[in-house]
């Protein structure tokens, strides 16, 4: 069963995903699916996208480290051979670490900033060079509401976001006499495996339950639940399909209310 009634310009494209193993990333490959699209799953973890790419269906699996060039560049046009082109290109893989500002070691910014900033430097740079050639295309990459507010206990992570941010803000620019879209989803409290671990850490270094940290954050949302990966999943397809034709060098905000700038 596919959704492609609900935007049928998306039927028969073709999007190439990072980070579409698990999480956000995985329920952005499943409702691109759904619409229609054929779909690569890049990402580091092979297993899982391999069990992802059979759960979902219409899609399949590459091995990818956002962080390396060669090894992105690869996939991509691994994927571009196997699609017959690419239409889509969705930047989505993501880390978290989380400590204080001033107990913040160099590993921790380092590692954040490959993976979430210069990982999506990367991927959107390669992909954007053969949309060029084709004078279409679209890019969505994945921030944060941390990248609209910092965040405490995450300040290397808002860091990242910002720079995210930051980045499709100017591309866009770029690219958009060329026929090129590129925005950004901006999600909150999402319940994900990295929003597990972050629960985990935020109770031990504030001395509170992870009830309680749990409790904060569906207190902050004024829509009043965690968010779940589809709520994200659903403003990008739109953000990929025509009916978002006009839009461009957003930062589009999926936070339940949290952030409404």
């Amino acid at each position: 069963m596919t959704d492609s009634g609900i935007y049928p310009d998306l039927q028969g494209k073709r999007a190439f995903v990072t980070g579409g193993a698990q999480g956000i990333g995985r329920a952005i490959v499943a409702a691109l699916v759904r619409s229609g699209v054929k779909t690569a799953i890049a990402d580091i973890d092979p297993t899982a996208a391999k069990r992802a790419a059979v759960e979902v269906g219409a899609a399949f699996a590459i091995e990818a480290d956002v962080r390396d060039r060669a090894s992105i560049e690869g996939a991509f046009h691994h994927a571009v051979g196997r699609l017959g082109g690419c239409d889509i290109c969705i930047a989505n893989a993501g880390v978290s670490t989380m400590n204080h500002a001033l107990e913040l070691t160099d590993d921790e910014w380092d590692y954040n900033f490959a993976v979430n900033a210069r990982g999506v430097f990367l991927t959107n740079q390669i992909a954007a060079r053969l949309f060029v050639t084709q004078g279409k295309g679209c890019i969505v990459n994945t921030a944060s509401l941390a990248a609209k507010v910092g965040a405490p206990l995450l300040g290397h992570y808002s860091a990242s976001k910002f720079a995210v941010l930051g980045w499709t803000q100017a591309l866009a620019r770029e690219l958009a006499p060329k026929g090129i879209r590129v925005n950004a989803v901006c999600p909150g409290f999402v319940r994900t495996g990295m929003q597990a671990r972050e629960i985990e850490w935020e109770s031990r270094l504030r001395g509170v339950s992870a009830e309680r940290v749990v409790a904060d954050y569906v207190a902050q949302t004024p829509l009043g639940r965690l968010e779940e990966p589809e709520d994200v999943a659903d403003v990008v397809v739109f953000l990929c399909s025509e009916k978002a034709r006009f839009m461009t060098g957003q930062g589009v905000n999926v936070t339940g209310g949290v952030y409404t700038t």
